[in-house]
């Protein structure tokens, strides 16, 4: 770049985005690059007290802003994702469809840590929508040496920082327990909450039953939901440590494998979660996820639907952010709810 009084520009090439601020009517480039300054342009361009201009003079082993922000996009983006154009150096990335991001917080660190470049991401584990941004890049600077962009990129050879996991419908079946619903003693209100959750993700439920404090009867129903093709079960009720609460036994006794029994989350220490020898998840849902507006199964649920193995490090590491401040309003999941991990 070269460094030249406006009032000299005319003709020459300008080298990056000028951007004209008017208070409640306009925040945009009034001149992009590439824009070659006229006699016209000087007064505008004196009224955005820009007195002074760099234009452009490319040098050996530089980059521009544009160019180095096309290679941190593609540092970031993987499957499922899209930029949008560059604009003031800067290139946003946006999901393609619904689903989760995740993101890879120690190479993320490690990039922003080489100085004047920068990666803002959204919070991983976290569902996002269509249309959603995910990131957005830039340089700190107007140009860049090469090399340094070349470290970046070798930081993150071989995947992206950014994966994204769409959101997969399936066939759900839920098992309601507890003497006090089969018996008529109570309504049954912990099934339509469930599926209003499953519906925010395309879902309905497939199947249903209601049962008694019986494990063998509990471990039944699961296993012929199993064979009947269901590929999520949700077992609602009979998860604390009373001695009549027997659904832990119960999904137990399938021979699935336990995760976790209990989770740093609340609401919802109560949870319990397994994968059937098949794969399938089964969940045993604390009473909470009735009442509570949002609880650990909103943080487990998005991992499931986008196929994502949850693993007992995972449920572990929920215990930062995992302390739902039941806000007057709820806005999840825009807010600290589950953004520890």
């Amino acid at each position: 770049m070269k460094l030249i009084r406006t009032e000299d520009a005319v003709g020459h090439v300008l080298c990056h985005d000028l951007t004209r601020i008017v208070k409640g009517v306009t925040k945009d480039a009034a001149f992009r690059k590439g824009h070659v300054v006229t006699q016209e342009d000087i007064p505008l361009l004196l009224s955005m007290g820009k007195d002074h201009l760099y234009v452009w003079e490319k040098t050996e082993g530089t980059l521009h802003e544009d160019e180095a922000a096309q290679i941190l996009y593609k540092i970031c983006a993987g499957a499922h994702m899209s930029p949008t154009s560059v604009k003031e150096g800067k290139i946003e990335v946006i999901a393609d469809c619904d689903g989760l991001l995740l993101v890879d917080d120690a190479r993320l660190r490690q990039v922003n840590g080489l100085g004047e470049m920068m990666i803002a991401t959204r919070h991983g584990h976290c569902p996002v929508r269509k249309g959603d941004k995910l990131a957005g890049t830039r340089i700190i600077p107007l140009i860049i040496p090469e090399q340094k962009m070349k470290q970046a990129q070798e930081l993150c050879q071989g995947s992206p920082l950014l994966e994204f996991h769409p959101f997969r419908t399936r066939k759900v079946g839920i098992i309601t327990t507890g003497n006090e619903v089969f018996y008529g003693r109570i309504k049954d209100d912990f099934t339509p909450v469930l599926e209003e959750k499953l519906a925010e993700f395309g879902c309905q439920m497939d199947q249903h039953v209601t049962l008694g404090d019986d494990p063998e009867q509990i471990t039944s129903a699961i296993n012929k939901m199993l064979s009947e093709g269901m590929e999520l079960i949700l077992c609602t009720g009979g998860m604390s440590v009373d001695p009549d609460d027997r659904t832990p036994l119960a999904i137990k006794n399938t021979g699935a494998e336990i995760v976790t029994y209990g989770a740093p989350v609340l609401p919802g220490a109560m949870l319990m979660l397994a994968y059937a020898q098949s794969g399938q998840a089964i969940l045993g849902l604390p009473g909470c996820v009735m009442y509570a507006k949002r609880t650990v199964f909103d943080l487990v649920l998005p991992l499931i639907m986008a196929d994502v193995p949850v693993r007992k490090e995972d449920l572990a590491a929920m215990g930062q952010g995992g302390l739902c401040l039941s806000c007057p309003v709820c806005t999840f999941p825009n807010c600290g709810f589950g953004k520890g991990w």
